[in-house]
């Protein structure tokens, strides 16, 4: 390095934090730890409501994490989401585990999955990808609608959660829920502060260049893969504490993946802020007008067809083009000194 480069370098500094990002920090441990004490005040309805919401923000994140931050457009995330909640079973009723190492080992094989159905959905691009990612979700329910083991077509009921206290039961699953869908927002945040966030960067502008400045593109997309899946497994095994009952249809069923593509495009594609907003909307909306039957369903499909056209970055990328907010501190600031 040069004399004047060292001049130049010793005038400014990479700053992350910005005065937002740290009130933002500050406001969700605030809210989290909030949240956290609401089973001990607050009515069993508004805790299965939040149960939903948190379980949908966390496959909100992963599935953005996977289109918006590494421009993999899945439309078969809803297969890990039946693996989440098949494996839930397995851990809790077949080999008799509680219910967090549980969904530990579901975990922990949704990885083995998740690495073994990219060595087939690598081989596709584009829009074959994402019909590739389909039918591998489809090839799944197939599968589980056979096995006798899993209740075939019929489905199964979880016994060994059945059992369980209601109330304890709710208490543990919305505290997994608020753990998951915290942790999803955490943990895309240190993804894209690290080496691998930068490589998917630089993948997602240009996977030609990114290639040219030493980022293994492949390695970097499937390790995101791998994420996104299991992080749509473990979202899937706490709705699914929930829920109890599993069937391959409802399991697997391509409404999974639509509601994160409608929570992420209605929030703003490639921004943690996204899914968030999208999240909010769409709980809200669904709870406003469900006494409206199909009505709730065209009302979607309008706000959607409105925010692709008026606000294509979603509502988020409509607030940050009037005024400059990040909530969340992955770029990269020259400051100086």
């Amino acid at each position: 390095m040069t004399a004047a480069s060292q001049r130049v370098a010793s005038r400014f500094r990479v700053q992350w934090a910005t005065r937002t990002s740290r009130l933002a920090t500050g406001l969700g441990v605030v809210l989290f730890a909030g949240l956290a004490t609401l089973p001990a005040w607050g009515e069993g309805g508004t805790l299965r409501l939040l149960i939903e919401f948190f379980g949908l923000l966390a496959m909100a994140q992963m599935w953005n994490l996977l289109a918006g931050y590494g421009g993999l457009v899945s439309i078969g995330q809803q297969a890990f989401v039946g693996i989440g909640a098949y494996g839930l079973f397995i851990f809790t009723d077949l080999t008799s585990l509680p219910v967090l190492p549980a969904i530990a080992c579901m975990a922990a094989g949704s990885v083995v999955i998740a690495i073994f159905t990219s060595l087939f959905a690598f081989r596709l691009r584009g829009g074959y990808f994402a019909i590739g990612t389909w039918v591998i979700a489809e090839v799944f329910r197939i599968v589980a609608s056979n096995v006798r083991e899993l209740g075939a077509g019929t489905g199964v009921s979880i016994a060994s959660l059945v059992r369980m206290d209601a109330t304890e039961r709710l208490e543990l699953t919305y505290w997994l829920a608020l753990g998951v869908g915290f942790g999803s927002i955490v943990l895309v945040t240190l993804i894209m502060r690290s080496r691998l966030g930068l490589g998917l960067a630089a993948i997602h502008d240009s996977e030609v260049a990114a290639a040219g400045l030493g980022v293994n593109v492949l390695q970097t997309k499937r390790i995101v893969y791998v994420i996104a899946s299991v992080g749509c497994a473990i979202a899937g095994s706490v709705l699914y504490l929930q829920l109890l009952r599993i069937q391959p249809v409802a399991a697997f069923s391509v409404d999974w993946t639509v509601k994160m593509i409608f929570i992420v495009v209605i929030g703003g594609l490639g921004r943690i802020e996204g899914p968030i907003i999208g999240a909010i909307v769409f709980i809200a909306m669904r709870e406003l007008l469900a006494d409206y039957g199909s009505a709730y369903l065209v009302a979607l499909g309008l706000v959607m067809i409105v925010i692709v056209v008026l606000a294509p970055r979603g509502l988020w990328g409509l607030l940050t083009s009037r005024w400059s907010i990040a909530l969340f501190a992955i770029r990269r600031r020259l400051v100086e000194r």
